[in-house]
């Protein structure tokens, strides 16, 4: 896959020549990477909701993979970017990690065309609502093991075991900090749902 084909340099606008876009939505666990992704892939500067953690969070949320991490997002991301040449544009929102915000995710899901999951090998499970909502909600997703230097590695047959995925799921890796290698996984997702939603994606914005 060529990587200029699909993504041009960042633009400020949206640009006259789209004819389609999509809403998508980045899931998964806490502190699994989605503020970074969403940063790293945007061409535009992003919108954060977040919050400093508080001592409230202790006992509530799984720091040991995160010790470093001192904000949470509370609300959502947002992000957008262009790709095929400038003529689709996704737009881009990310959900909180923790579960108990899940009448957000429902929310936010609401007439998604997509979701791309973020998974991370420390902790698998933290990715299972996500999946549940969208299996639920019937809305194709591509899942994403997140690389982080410390985490385990494993085949990519025990990871879709584990995850209980579709043998049509979309399955790759990426590196949340790199733009590259996020834009990546968000193309896996864009061809996934060109092939299973064609109409959809070619729809006016």
């Amino acid at each position: 896959m060529v990587y200029a084909n699909w993504s041009d340099p960042p633009l400020t606008y949206v640009s006259a020549a789209v004819t389609g876009s999509a809403k998508i939505v980045i899931a998964g666990g806490f502190g699994v990477g989605k503020t970074t992704f969403i940063r790293s892939v945007s061409e535009v500067r992003p919108l954060r909701m977040e919050e400093p953690i508080t001592v409230d969070s202790i006992g509530v949320d799984d720091l040991a993979g995160t010790p470093d991490k001192t904000t949470t997002t509370v609300g959502m991301d947002f992000g957008r970017i262009h790709l095929l040449g400038g003529s689709l544009v996704l737009y881009l929102f990310g959900l909180p990690g923790q579960i108990r915000f899940r009448p957000l995710w429902e929310d936010l899901a609401d007439g998604a065309m997509g979701c791309l999951v973020l998974a991370d090998t420390r902790d698998l499970d933290a990715c299972h609502g996500a999946l549940d909502l969208l299996e639920a909600r019937k809305i194709p997703y591509a899942v994403a093991i997140n690389t982080f230097p410390d985490a385990p590695s494993y085949g990519d047959g025990e990871l879709r075991q584990a995850l209980a995925l579709g043998p049509g799921t979309p399955f790759t890796t990426c590196d949340a900090r790199d733009r590259v290698s996020s834009l990546y996984a968000l193309i896996a997702l864009t061809e996934y749902l060109i092939t299973s939603r064609p109409a959809a994606l070619e729809s006016q914005p």
